[in-house]
């Protein structure tokens, strides 16, 4: 029997949630390929709203035990990360090949409400405002990185009035607001590229391309989701891996 989530604690009901479903999974209670309840069906079981469930199964898939299939549901897979490897990284802005010099250009910057499930990407309520930047990566005048950039609001209310273009977003964070990047986890894989992706890179509709998600934590908060679409030609992205010890 499954424990009831307890309202009266000071753990998130979103965080109580997903150590029940986590336990289901550990237990192979939910089997290795086998898919879960409807979002309606747990919001019904645990007697919860839809975006705490939609925040307990992100954060599952994010941790590598479910999956999701578009227009089929969510499946249990089988963990993919080593215990005992981490990231390690020197939080660079851009993860790519060293010695590369990039100039940038702000597309866009401003402060709207959450479209396509970005509230539940960045841990926000649907009505928590977000900082919007877009900004496109050059090299010689050549579009190579095109990057979408999403931010809670209350974290960094003035982030719009400082140089986005001429600095790094991690070092406004740090610096300025005294906030430090302690995680960020990485989602790789190839992607087409839509009409206005290709204008800006340069590329036909449906060209592939790489794409990179990104979560940015500081401590336990969310601080930034970012996209990127690069061009698979040009650079790579580095990621380097070691063991705890």
């Amino acid at each position: 029997m499954d424990h009831p989530l307890d309202r009266n604690k000071s753990e998130k009901l979103y965080i109580q949630l997903y150590d029940i479903l986590k336990n289901k999974i550990e237990n192979s209670e939910w089997q290795v390929g086998s898919q879960i309840p409807t979002e309606e069906e747990l919001c019904k079981t645990y007697e919860v709203s839809k975006a705490t469930v939609r925040l307990s199964i992100l954060e599952l898939v994010r941790q590598g035990y479910l999956t999701r299939q578009q227009g089929k549901g969510t499946f249990v897979c089988k963990r993919i990360i080593p215990e005992g490897l981490m990231m390690s990284t020197s939080f660079r802005e851009l993860m790519l090949e060293a010695g590369v010099n990039f100039s940038t250009r702000v597309l866009a910057k401003t402060v709207t409400m959450p479209v396509d499930d970005i509230d539940v990407k960045l841990g926000i309520t649907e009505n928590g405002h977000i900082i919007y930047i877009k900004r496109l990566r050059l090299l010689d005048n050549e579009p190579i990185l095109l990057q979408e950039s999403y931010i809670p609001h209350y974290l960094f209310p003035s982030l719009l009035h400082d140089d986005i273009e001429g600095n790094s977003l991690f070092e406004l964070f740090e610096k300025k607001y005294g906030t430090k990047i302690t995680r960020i986890v990485d989602y790789i894989e190839i992607t087409q590229v839509t009409a206005d992706e290709g204008k800006v890179l340069e590329l036909p509709k449906g060209a592939t391309a790489l794409l990179l998600e990104q979560h940015f934590y500081a401590g336990d908060t969310q601080i930034m989701y970012m996209r990127s679409i690069k061009r698979p030609e040009r650079f790579r992205f580095f990621i380097e891996m070691e063991r705890k010890v």
